[in-house]
């Protein structure tokens, strides 16, 4: 069995189910209020500048002081998470996190006076997050015996808190304020917080306390880099999100919302998420030999929808395609981050992870930023046209790289009995 499997301590006990042992509830109930408050806050914020008499650019603006900290600092969040554990590191964010939502709330309910005040409490939200996320993917080999199917019940949670936390936010928005969404969400974040604190894990494996931050960010790297299947992945992933995911929800927008309407474009964006949920549940029971090359055939799926949308489809053929997609990236996700989790050791996992994150999503600002400049140069049939193309070629380099087609899965384990105290857990 490998090392980065059998150097990690016992989750549960060995009577316990294989997902849904205590210590996954506990988790599972975390990481869910997490993601429902973090699916609120932009739809809240955005709205509540809006109905209060702010323009776009304040909008903007806001959302930009809540991501930018969270693209930046997300590796720092990597080591943090592996000199003083992923538990307490989650633990504080959430409860920053709480305190800044109770500010928020504030904020709103009395009226935003000083805009520097909701940017600097936008940025501690978005820093919280980027301390808790490299833990979030590390604490999963630690609750569950069955990785791959606990990340298909996570990635269900997080599909379906994608689709109803927009649609919550805009409710409590139209029938109360911004406060009430922030009110809630601070709440969300003190229930994360207290099951995070009831989680009884044995002993985590930590890098050297006398190493320097920078040695431990350098350690990271060199355990990113050693593994040809993880960079290729993260390198074929940079170039598909400048090129493909980046720009298909501006380019779609402007086709769709013109012939159909908005309403249409929110319920075809609904069914991604619908797909989604599917793609999780079904990654739950199906184990493949290879799972980075099974992951890599679920997102053939992706070129549906961009493909139908140069065709004109009608919406109900734009929305089954949309089904197909979210169910091949809900696949990928649950297969990519089992690879991530079992193959990775324990000790360098969240610094690893936050270099992953740090690869695979901070490129995707950059196609978004992009779309305006090339539709204005190409027309926006040909950018979208090129990007399902790219969509196309994504799966088959991931299947043509050998590294990342013949990565084997790690199967289940068994796990000893762990009666680890509170302050020696993760």
């Amino acid at each position: 069995m490998p090392a980065s499997l059998t150097d990690r301590p016992a989750a549960v006990a060995s009577a316990e189910p294989a997902i849904w042992s205590r210590n996954f509830r506990r988790y599972f109930t975390a990481r869910s209020a997490g993601l429902l408050s973090w699916a609120m806050l932009p739809v809240a914020v955005s709205a509540g500048l809006l109905s209060a008499g702010h323009g776009l650019d304040t909008a903007g603006y806001a959302m930009a002081f809540l991501v930018a900290p969270f693209a930046g600092l997300v590796l720092f969040g990597g080591v943090l998470a592996d000199r003083f554990t992923a538990r307490r590191m989650m633990i504080l964010a959430d409860l920053a996190n709480l305190a800044a939502h109770v500010l928020l709330a504030l904020l709103f309910w009395h009226g935003i006076d000083h805009l520097w005040q909701l940017y600097a409490l936008l940025a501690v939200a978005g820093t919280a997050n980027a301390l808790f996320q490299p833990g979030a993917s590390s604490t999963v080999p630690l609750v569950s015996r069955d990785v791959q199917g606990a990340n298909g019940v996570l990635r269900t949670s997080e599909a379906a808190t994608g689709l109803g936390g927009p649609a919550l936010a805009g409710v409590l928005v139209g029938f109360g304020s911004t406060g009430w969404v922030m009110a809630v969400s601070a709440l969300a974040y003190a229930t994360s917080a207290a099951c995070l604190f009831a989680l009884r894990l044995g002993p985590v494996p930590a890098p050297p306390a006398d190493r320097s931050l920078w040695r431990n960010l350098a350690v990271g790297w060199h355990e990113f880099r050693s593994r040809s299947w993880l960079w290729g992945v993260v390198l074929i992933w940079m170039c598909y999100a400048v090129l493909a995911w980046g720009p298909q929800l501006s380019l779609a927008a402007g086709i769709v919302v013109p012939a159909h309407g908005p309403t249409a474009f929110g319920l075809i964006n609904c069914a991604l998420g619908a797909g989604t949920v599917a793609g999780g549940l079904l990654a739950i029971r199906y184990k493949p030999r290879r799972p980075l090359a099974a992951g890599a055939v679920a997102m053939f799926a992706y070129p549906l929808y961009p493909l139908v949308i140069l065709l004109h489809a009608p919406v109900w053929l734009l929305a089954a395609a949309q089904v197909l997609v979210g169910t091949g990236i809900g696949v990928w996700g649950v297969m990519w981050s089992t690879a991530v989790q079992t193959q990775v050791p324990g000790e360098v996992l969240n610094r690893v992870h936050a270099y992953e994150v740090a690869g695979s999503v901070g490129l995707y600002p950059l196609g978004s930023a992009l779309v305006g400049p090339a539709t204005h140069a190409f027309g926006t049939s040909h950018v979208l046209a090129a990007g399902t193309l790219v969509a196309v070629l994504t799966p088959l380099a991931l299947l043509l790289t050998r590294p990342i087609r013949t990565l084997p899965r790690v199967p289940d384990r068994p796990v000893r009995r762990s009666d680890a105290a509170p302050d020696q857990t993760s």
